[in-house]
């Protein structure tokens, strides 16, 4: 399963999510894995982009296979040291392939799912070609894709959470045990015993509340670190990975908006780039009305 390659890694991030993650947090072979990710992205996406631009001519198909997989890894760029800062401000022990890794899981799940849908794209492209539909019906295909892959993302976070990587180590001090101290360095003549305990009042503890410490051994507290973060507390950095969801998909929407179109407006010539006016929200709620 580790050596799969390709298209079959989101075979193995399906069926082996624990072996993933475990790879992560051992920051093991990662580059392997990010390219293996990063090549079924790539194509996956192209396909998908094919698909949505097929609604218009070849030539906006041939254009969307490269514009779709650059406005997710445009995105990937933009926000990816953002991730990285947070972490680090927040006392993570994330490294940068660590946080690269993680973020293409979502990527790939994303790419993944998308390309599963591209059949279903086809079909009501070929079987109900209306432009204000077929839009609509792949925005909430990538906006499923999307959530199900973040879904992924944030799991992962979990268990890093569990292995003590969002989090600096705390010490924590248990209770005095007995350590030893070289022999010259005892307070007490060689024949005596130390009593660990004393009891309250006037005299001491009954023999039974007592603990006898040998000659050139001494009480004192040990600073040992703390176990790491249980799974039910969340740290600073799992909050904030929420809120760079959110600018994740800003990034992404704009981005999008910027590099369009995908689709090409029918009855309009074939462009590479449209002028930048309006914004990704307000052309959805546009469609939404001339739909209904």
């Amino acid at each position: 399963m580790a050596s799969a390659s390709g298209l079959l890694v989101i075979e193995r991030i399906l069926r082996d999510r624990q072996g993933v993650w475990r790879q992560l947090v051992e920051d093991r072979d990662l580059p392997r894995l990010v390219g293996q990710m990063l090549a079924s992205t790539v194509l996956a996406l192209a396909v998908y982009g094919a698909v949505l631009g097929s609604f218009h001519s070849a030539a906006m198909a041939g254009t969307s296979a490269v514009k779709l997989p650059l406005l997710f890894l445009a995105t990937l760029a933009i926000c990816l040291p953002t991730l990285y800062l947070f972490n680090l401000v927040f006392g993570a022990r994330l490294s940068v392939r660590q946080s690269l890794a993680l973020v293409m899981v979502a990527l790939t799940v994303t790419a993944m799912l998308a390309l599963a849908f591209a059949p279903i794209s086809l079909f009501f492209l070929i079987t109900a070609p209306n432009y204000q539909f077929f839009k609509l019906l792949n925005v909430a295909i990538l906006a499923l894709s999307a959530l199900v892959g973040l879904r992924f993302m944030t799991d992962g976070m979990r268990v890093l959470n569990q292995h003590g990587l969002l989090a600096p180590p705390v010490a924590s001090t248990v209770p005095a045990e007995a350590v030893p101290v070289p022999a010259e360095a005892a307070a007490v003549p060689a024949e005596e015993k130390v009593p660990a305990a004393v009891g309250a009042g006037n005299g001491a503890a009954p023999p039974a509340q007592q603990v006898q410490v040998p000659l050139g051994y001494v009480l004192q507290p040990i600073q040992r670190p703390a176990p790491a973060r249980a799974g039910g507390q969340t740290p600073p950095s799992m909050t904030l990975l929420y809120i760079w969801i959110l600018l994740f998909g800003f990034v992404g929407t704009q981005l999008a908006w910027t590099l369009r179109p995908f689709f090409g407006s029918p009855g309009k010539p074939f462009s590479l780039y449209r002028e930048i006016d309006g914004n990704f929200y307000a052309e959805i709620f546009k469609t939404i009305s001339h739909l209904f």
